[in-house]
């Protein structure tokens, strides 16, 4: 009856680190896509600021 018990918390203790390992890269992932955002922002502000330069 112990070993079924073990058992029982080692597979939920496994889905839950399953759970947020997903929740961790899902984070991560929605990060960088912000910081790519930020760059591409960046990259227009001063592209506008050359053509203004220029005129």
């Amino acid at each position: 009856m112990a070993q079924l018990s073990f058992n029982h918390c080692a597979r939920i203790a496994l889905a839950l680190s399953f759970v947020i390992g997903l929740s961790a890269c899902g984070n991560t992932i929605r990060g960088v896509g912000k910081d790519i955002g930020g760059v591409v922002d960046a990259t227009q502000d001063a592209g506008r600021n050359v053509a203004r330069s220029v005129r």
